[in-house]
């Protein structure tokens, strides 16, 4: 998810440089068609009224990409942060097993450790009583 939105970004992004250029394409040819217009105007006696229908509206271009590029860095925001804090308290979860898991076990080396103790006293109270027994000594 965070790939595609990547994918997206970098997209809209190619896209927004695309319509720059093509918008300093488009003014480029403008002057020049107005320079031309313009020296053959003053060549020329006549005065030609011209309609030029052909205005761009460059800030509603820019601010709609503009726009979809937010809605799309927001979105891809809002999934990393859920992303995160469900890997968040995934690990919590795991630490929080692992650390009832470790008492779990310090519990049971201590009582082994405790019998261990237990059985070599009591293996120390037989070997006495064996040296005791009559005909061992």
């Amino acid at each position: 998810d965070v790939d595609e939105a990547y994918m997206s970004k970098v997209e809209l992004e190619s896209r927004l440089e695309s319509l720059t250029d093509e918008i300093n394409f488009l003014r480029q040819l403008y002057d020049e068609e107005l320079r031309e217009m313009q020296s053959q105007i003053s060549d020329t006696s006549v005065v030609l009224s011209m309609d030029n229908n052909r205005s761009l509206d460059l800030d509603s271009i820019i601010a709609e990409v503009k726009a979809q590029y937010e809605d799309i860095a927001n979105r891809s925001r809002l999934e990393a942060e859920t992303w995160y804090q469900s890997k968040y308290e995934e690990l919590k979860t795991t630490a929080g097993k692992h650390g009832d898991d470790l008492r779990t076990t310090r519990s049971e080396i201590s009582e082994l450790n405790r019998m261990i103790q237990r059985i070599q006293a009591e293996i120390e109270v037989l070997k006495n009583q064996v040296w005791i027994l009559p005909g061992c000594a």
